[in-house]
């Protein structure tokens, strides 16, 4: 359901229009702000709150079953803003703090965000003329949902950054909230796994794979990296123990596509 919503939040009509519109309005193609985009980037944020409520709860409720504080994990929500590497860092937390573990947790974490390293550049043509106090800030609110709904607004044409940023605080406060309320609900659940908390997170971003996948003959070579880096993932975790098995299955995954364009 959540992979339907984004992919047909964005009629392709209706954005036409706009690129019509601020073509004519915008002759530079900058960047603009405007009512109508912060109120269509709030709208187009409606469909993705039931996943993100679910989400938010399974990292809030993780966060009291491993005895973090409320308040640490409230700077954590709004300072990280990162589920999947929250999730993770909340599950390899050690009892002791050392300058081994402390790495260790730093490369696994770093290897699940790299993502958003891709995902900034493919905003630079679009934000990227803005000034930096408007453009930075606004990086901190980009979430996988978030940046495919506005990666297919922009590439209907549309060029308002209000509707980016207003899309962006929506998500973020609903996650605020969720992880709040999980984390309270958590605290009274001892056994969160018996409620399937921990599937929330692999089904989020199975359902995410959805609105990526383009189709046709030549693409889908590319979904052999999706399913080489889910194999060598699961073969190291059954024969490594801890969680290197993130970093087997990412650098699987990204070599098996870098040869897939070599072809």
């Amino acid at each position: 359901m959540l992979s339907v919503a984004i992919s047909s939040l964005v009629p392709r009509g209706g954005v036409a229009t706009k690129r019509r519109m601020s073509s004519a309005d915008h002759p530079s193609n900058r960047p603009y702000w405007s009512r109508a985009g912060a109120a269509l980037g709030a709208r187009l944020a409606l469909p993705l709150i039931p996943g993100y409520i679910a989400f938010g709860l399974a990292v809030g409720a993780t966060g009291a079953s491993k005895g973090f504080s409320f308040i640490a994990v409230l700077l954590m929500n709004a300072f990280v803003y990162a589920g999947a590497s929250q999730l993770i860092a909340m599950e390899i937390w050690p009892a002791k703090l050392t300058l081994a573990t402390i790495l260790g947790m730093a490369l696994i974490i770093a290897t699940v965000n790299a993502r958003m390293l891709l995902m900034g550049a493919s905003l630079r043509p679009w934000l990227g003329p803005l000034p930096w106090w408007q453009a930075y800030p606004m990086q901190h609110l980009t979430t996988d949902p978030g940046w495919i709904l506005a990666m297919r607004y922009r590439a209907e044409g549309g060029n308002d950054a209000a509707m980016f940023l207003a899309n962006g605080l929506v998500l973020c406060g609903v996650w605020m909230t969720s992880t709040s309320v999980g984390y309270w609900l958590g605290a009274l659940v001892s056994e969160p796994r018996r409620f399937g908390i921990d599937l929330v997170m692999p089904i989020f971003f199975a359902v995410m794979l959805i609105p990526l996948w383009r189709g046709g003959t030549r693409k889908m070579r590319r979904g052999i990296a999706w399913l080489v880096a889910g194999g060598v993932a699961l073969v190291v975790q059954h024969l490594v123990p801890g969680w290197w098995f993130i970093i087997a299955g990412a650098v699987a995954g990204a070599l098996a596509e870098g040869f897939a364009d070599e072809r």
